[in-house]
């Protein structure tokens, strides 16, 4: 369930894309299996810069709330505006329908930086 062509985050968040354009961010199997049924989704407006590592929203379930990370430094070019009627989205298609933003990286080769699918099934299995 940790899709092999995806780049991930010890955060729990996946990244698609990185061919130089605009990356897609959302978060795993494994975060959302471990945060209950979505709820509500809180994300940052298009066109804010967000840096690596810092929150860029929220996400809060029946369990808990928990922040969002964002995954590289760039500017949010899209969002998810789906996600506002249908949070629930993100427990049954995380890397599909669930995604979350899209960022335009200051640095597309940060991406290849971020843990591969290997390293990341490392980090939930242990």
């Amino acid at each position: 369930m940790i899709p092999e062509d995806l780049r991930y985050t010890a955060e729990h968040e996946w990244v698609a894309g990185g061919d130089g354009g605009a990356v897609r961010v959302g978060i795993t199997h494994f975060a959302q299996d471990a945060l209950g049924d979505i709820v509500f989704v809180q994300l940052p407006d298009e066109g804010v810069v967000v840096a690596a590592g810092e929150p860029l929203g929220e996400i809060e379930s029946t369990k808990s709330v928990s922040e969002i990370y964002a995954p590289v430094s760039g500017t949010v070019t899209a969002r998810n505006e789906a996600l506002a009627d249908t949070p629930e989205v993100i427990n049954t298609d995380p890397y599909g329908a669930g995604w979350l933003v899209e960022i335009t990286p200051d640095d597309p080769a940060v991406v290849e930086s971020l843990l591969t699918a290997g390293a990341y099934r490392e980090l939930t299995e242990s």
